[in-house]
């Protein structure tokens, strides 16, 4: 399958709302149990976009959206402010095709040049797929939290990993720029 990779857009919104849908309504990747309409959805990018983060598409020759990807705040709280976490959800016909791979593979690059040095991933079912993914990009194993999810009329459990930006924690971030300016009262 032939895709390319761009900046969301708003216009996108309708595809995303309807990938984002099927894996409420399918999966277990997320928790929420209501999709959200297009509407909450609209509100939730320009928050993301809005704080500078990277949302990212993959899209087919046709233009038509396969996936996507996004890093948020992990927490809004000041001393997490160089850490993200990052969210991918690909439609049912684009899963097993390397397109979720380029979509963590971009995030992680443009997060690293935006001067963050932590990207937690915090996987809903603690599914093997994204589980493998994320090891395969250098993410360690940080914990499995049992039973924090009930959807589908089972018990679901979180992995969380874990893996350092640029320099990680080797050295201190930079001072006074983005993301040291985020979340500042």
């Amino acid at each position: 399958m032939t895709f390319t990779l761009r900046d969301a857009v708003a216009a996108d919104l309708p595809a995303i709302t309807e990938i984002y849908r099927e894996s409420v309504l399918n999966g277990v990747a997320t928790y929420e149990v209501t999709p959200p309409s297009e509407a909450e959805m609209a509100l939730r990018f320009s928050t993301i976009t809005g704080n500078g983060y990277p949302y990212v598409v993959a899209v087919d020759e046709r233009g038509g959206v396969l996936g996507y990807a996004y890093a948020s705040a992990f927490r809004t709280r000041t001393a997490y402010r160089f850490l993200v976490e990052d969210s991918i959800y690909l439609a049912p016909d684009a899963r097993g095709k390397g397109i979720g791979r380029a979509l963590l593979e971009e995030l992680i690059r443009r997060c690293t040049a935006l001067g963050f040095r932590q990207m937690v991933a915090v996987i809903g079912g603690a599914h093997p797929s994204s589980i493998a993914l994320h090891r395969a990009l250098g993410f360690e194993h940080q914990g499995l939290m049992k039973a924090t999810g009930f959807k589908h009329g089972r018990w679901l459990d979180t992995a969380i990993m874990q893996r350092p930006l640029g320099e990680g924690m080797e050295t201190d971030p930079v001072e006074g720029v983005y993301p040291d300016t985020l979340y500042r009262g």
